[in-house]
């Protein structure tokens, strides 16, 4: 398994043992989304359904031994590219570690791990109104798209409450 090392920051694979922290950061990262209400049960379902699925996953950035930051992808296939392409879901760095390249570390972490799937474009959706995130994604060297996100919820009984 790939281990990036940023000075004291290591950027590895989450495990089952990290879902408190990584509940905790989905907290700080919806506290900024609009669309997106935070409960802990439902997040800690999520996550634990992502550790167990093959084409799903999770980065953690490590610290102080502690989890100080994470990123989330899925692995899916893209008419578009005649291939997979990978659906970066959460990238939440702890306050007091942003600045100091976690967040670029994660994502360079995904695209290691992204070439392993054979995976050849990444997507995200961000908050509109997260100017530092837009900034940070800017600096990373992605592009806007004419794309808008739609959604639409189903009935409760098609969740999964597992």
């Amino acid at each position: 398994m790939m281990d990036v090392s940023l000075k004291q920051i290591r950027i590895r694979q989450a495990k089952l043992a990290d879902l408190a922290d990584l509940v905790g950061l989905l907290h700080l990262l919806f506290s900024i989304e609009e669309d997106f209400d935070f409960d802990a049960d439902r997040q800690h379902r999520g996550l634990a359904m992502m550790l167990e699925r093959d084409g799903a996953v999770i980065l953690v950035a490590e610290a102080e031994s502690r989890v100080i930051g994470m990123c989330t992808g899925q692995r899916m296939i893209s008419t578009a590219e005649g291939g997979y392409s990978l659906l970066v879901e959460d990238v939440v760095v702890g306050e007091r570690w942003r600045g100091r390249g976690v967040g670029a570390g994660l994502l360079k972490g995904l695209e290691e791990r992204a070439k392993e799937m054979r995976v050849s474009r990444f997507q995200l959706l961000a908050d509109r109104s997260n100017n530092g995130g837009l900034r940070f994604y800017q600096k990373q060297n992605w592009q806007k798209t004419e794309l808008i996100c739609l959604r639409k919820h189903l009935p409760t009984g098609n969740r999964s409450e597992e």
